[in-house]
This record gives structure tokens, sequence and C-alpha cells, in this order.
């Protein structure tokens, strides 16, 4: 996607290095940071200067190449061995990250010498992060079919191309909806704590020349009930067998009151997110992050001193309350996921 003027991807390897755009930085300055090791790639997926599903999964499989490009000869398995271990554990909800390292992981089984496994991840690693481009921007064709002239949006939390290396999941169908010269008008939600909705989302919106609103995540309802809401179309980090999704933290109060509303509600992911060994929602792993989020916005305190918080990261919605998902595949109801998950 363009950033003044300039296309750019989320996150790529750049001469044996993983070059990730800062997202913590934004919208106060661009910035992109270098990272030399598994360990850094690590970091920055925990602290969240990469985030989105689809993003984490291609950032995952760089730092897994890198930590093989890098591995000594006589220390070989053990020194993969222990990447793997160190990026799994930094954030256990998203379904792409675990995608992401396994996809690099299996390019090195076959090759005979340490030379070619080398080569074969570097390889794989890009092939995984072409094919997370390709499966967002075929969301986005799939998905702005569903958007009619005049549409206004809603969304949650940010699933664009910051998000998903590039193009996005839930702005995807956006950006190719305003390329097919739709008007459309979106309601951005702040998303608490990080603001990823007011601080990413209105930032890739306005690089794009989208008009929208960033309304506090509590406003929603209102406009939904007010009828100023036509569709309203989030991301995913994990999508059950069932069709239960986990996504950022409030997505599962909007999904209802969307419902209430007879208002459409879909998901945008790529089939790199859904997770078959994930029979219902209940299966899958909510991360619970630090309560210093919650008290701090940047090094501003806004809670009292000595109030305790709780900080879910993400939650569980209900396939019911999903009207279909947008996948690369094409606009499947939840009772047909099915023909996502079959290889």
């Amino acid at each position: 996607m363009l950033v003044n003027g300039k296309h750019y991807r989320s996150v790529w390897m750049e001469k044996g290095k993983v070059r990730i755009i800062n997202q913590l930085a934004i919208p106060e300055k661009f910035e992109v940071v270098s990272l030399k090791n598994h360990q850094e790639v690590a970091d920055a997926i925990r602290t969240m200067m990469v985030r989105g599903a689809p993003a984490i999964g291609a950032a995952a499989a760089y730092g897994m190449a890198l930590a093989i490009d890098n591995a000594p000869r006589n220390d070989f398995d053990n020194h993969v061995s222990h990447a793997e271990k160190t990026l799994k554990f930094t954030r256990p909800t998203a379904n792409d990250l675990f995608r992401g390292i396994d996809h690099v992981l299996a390019s090195i089984k076959n090759p005979k010498t340490i030379q070619e496994k080398k080569k074969s991840a570097v390889r794989a690693s890009e092939a995984y992060a072409n094919a997370t481009v390709e499966a967002c921007r075929k969301i986005g064709v799939h998905g702005a079919k569903l958007i009619k002239n005049g549409s206004s949006i809603a969304t949650h939390c940010n699933a664009g191309w910051l998000a998903c290396v590039d193009w996005g999941t839930a702005l995807s169908p956006m950006y190719f909806a305003k390329r097919q010269h739709k008007d459309v008008f979106i309601f951005v939600d702040e998303t608490r704590p990080h603001l990823q909705g007011a601080k990413l989302t209105s930032w890739e919106l306005l690089n794009e020349g989208i008009a929208h609103s960033i309304i506090a995540d509590g406003a929603l309802g209102h406009y939904m009930k007010r009828g100023e809401v036509d569709i309203m179309i989030v991301g995913a980090d994990r999508i059950a067998a069932n069709g239960d999704f986990a996504n950022k933290i409030g997505t599962y109060e909007k999904a209802v009151v969307a419902k209430e509303n007879k208002i459409p509600f879909y998901v945008a992911a790529p089939s790199s997110t859904f997770d078959p060994s994930c029979k219902t929602g209940d299966h899958i792993p909510i991360e619970e992050r630090d309560e210093s989020e919650i008290h701090y916005i940047g090094s501003e305190r806004i809670t009292p001193e000595g109030a305790k918080a709780r900080n879910p990261a993400f939650d569980i919605t209900p396939a019911k309350y999903v009207t279909a998902f947008i996948t690369e595949k094409g606009i499947l109801k939840p009772k047909a996921i099915s023909e996502v998950l079959r290889k």
C-alpha cells in the first residue's frame, strides 16, 4: 500500500535482516526497523511493533528463516529448535503465527545439507509472505462485491495492510471498493487499549483517501440503532472449525448489537487463520496482556494509582452472529467453512 506515494509492505526481508514498519510509532512518525535475529523478531511481535494475524505469521516465518540462516553448523538443530520455541511463545491466539513458523520448518526437512536448508528456509519465508499478500488481495476482490455505492461500513481494530503485509483483511474490500469508484464511509472504533483503530486504521484510510470518522468504542451501537451503519466487517486472529472466532477485544459485543439491529456482520480472513484443531471457540487460547496497557496511554497514566485492571487482548464471537466469512476462496457461510479447511 501507499505511504506518501511510495509502496510498502508492513514486513519484509532485506539483506539478511527482517524489516518491519513500527506500528507503535504511527501516527506520530513513520519508522522502519531492522531486526537482525529471531530474538529481535520475537520481541517485536510480543511488544506489538508488528501486529495483526497475517503480519505476525509473515514476521514469524521470516524470523524462523533468519534463525535457520544464522544457525551455527555445529549446533544447527538445537539452535533451530530453540528459535521455534521462542517465536511460538510470543503470542498464543493468532493461528497465522504457528502456520508461518511451521511452513518454514517444513521446507528444511528434505534438503540434505545445511547450506541447502538455509536457502530453502529463506525461499519458504518469502513464499509464505507472498501467499499472504495474494490471499488478502483476493479477499478484497470478493469482499468488494458486498459493498454498494454509498455504503456506510463499520470496522473494529486494525485489519488493514499494516496488519497483513499488504492489502489487509477487513479493509481490503474497502480499498477495492474505492478503486471501483464506489463512495464509501467508514466508522472506525478507537480500539482500546492500544488504539489501533484511532491510530492505525485512520492513518491507513487517510493515505488511501477514504472518508471516515473515529468513534469511541462504546459509540457504535448508537449509530447502528440510528440506521447509519449498512454493514460491519472485521478481521480475525483464529477461527475455529465451527465458525466461532477470536478477534480484538470488543468484537463480540459489536456482533451481538449488529445482529440485534439486523446489520450484516462479516469476518474477513485468509484460510491460514482457520484452525481445524479447534472444534469451537472455547478451545482458542485468549491472551491476557499486562495491565499497564490499560492504565496508560503512551507515557500518561489515566487511572488512579493503586487501581487494578484486566486486559484480555481478544474475545470469542460465536458463529451464530457471523453473516459470512470473506476468504480468498470466496464468501462462505459459517456452515460452509469446511471448504476452507479442506486441504
